[in-house]
């Protein structure tokens, strides 16, 4: 099996004409010619996770985040990106990214949250128009099937997350229904989810003032980017265990989350 096939697959699942324009998805170091002999499954790519992919005989790192966004005018180690680049290179070991393609489809990085929320009759929250469709586009609007009141949400948003913080804004709705959520940094999404009617929108990134911009028509819980993202390690996962036999296929033990809490 070669990588360009199992490229082939992930493009065929998230397209990259659904990524955002700044993004960087797709085969970002290696031979699409190569034999794959293990995948390894990760949010982020460091020099940890290709540490990793030596020590367990992987020759193919999936990540959610590309490890490389824009050009690099040097290969020095200076930084971390570099670093990681070099390492992968000197140990053939290949980069893949599966960004905001991923993000965007209907049952992409949010269709996960929104699984691990329990939540029934989602849809799109801001469709692409350039697409011309309603089940591409950014974030996602889905409801509970029975109202829970908005301390208990919050609490059980932190349990099925798995975060350790939840910054969240007054709790302006006493009981949650209509929930919008968004993996990574999505306050761009907040006017949507006020539009949808939603009782709470859950994603990550917030800065302090755009909290004020609730304006007591929502509650807005971040949640942290890594832990808003995390399980998207397991979406990748099951997608290629269901489809590819011939490789080891394993997930990152690895925590690449670069913010601890006290």
């Amino acid at each position: 099996m070669k990588i360009k096939q199992v490229a082939s697959f992930l493009e065929s699942i998230a397209p990259f004409e659904y990524q955002e324009s700044y993004d960087n998805c797709g085969l970002i170091i290696g031979d699409t010619n190569a034999e794959v002999k293990g995948a390894l499954i990760t949010l982020d790519c460091t020099e940890a996770i290709i540490d990793e992919a030596i020590s367990t005989g992987c020759n193919l790192v999936i990540a959610h985040h590309p490890i490389i966004f824009s050009g690099l005018k040097k290969l020095n180690g200076s930084n971390y990106i570099e670093s990681t680049v070099i390492k992968a290179i000197k140990n053939e070991i290949a980069i893949y990214a599966i960004h905001t393609n991923l993000d965007n489809v209907h049952n992409g990085v949010n269709a996960k949250i929104a699984e691990k929320l329990g939540l029934v009759n989602c849809k799109v929250l801001l469709p692409r128009k350039d697409l011309n469709t309603n089940i591409i586009g950014s974030g996602i609007i889905g409801e509970l099937n029975v109202p829970v009141d908005a301390q208990v949400f919050l609490k059980n948003l932190k349990l099925n997350m798995q975060t350790d913080c939840v910054r969240y804004t007054p709790l302006v709705k006493q009981q949650i229904k209509t929930v919008a959520v968004c993996g990574g940094s999505g306050s761009f999404l907040l006017k949507n989810a006020i539009t949808a009617k939603a009782d709470v929108f859950i994603t990550a990134d917030f800065k302090y003032h755009e909290f004020f911009d609730a304006e007591n028509k929502i509650i807005i819980a971040d949640i942290g980017h890594y832990e808003s993202e995390q399980f998207t390690k397991d979406l990748i996962y099951d997608l290629l265990v269901k489809n590819f036999i011939k490789f080891a296929v394993r997930l990152s033990k690895v925590n690449t989350n670069p913010i601890k809490y006290l």
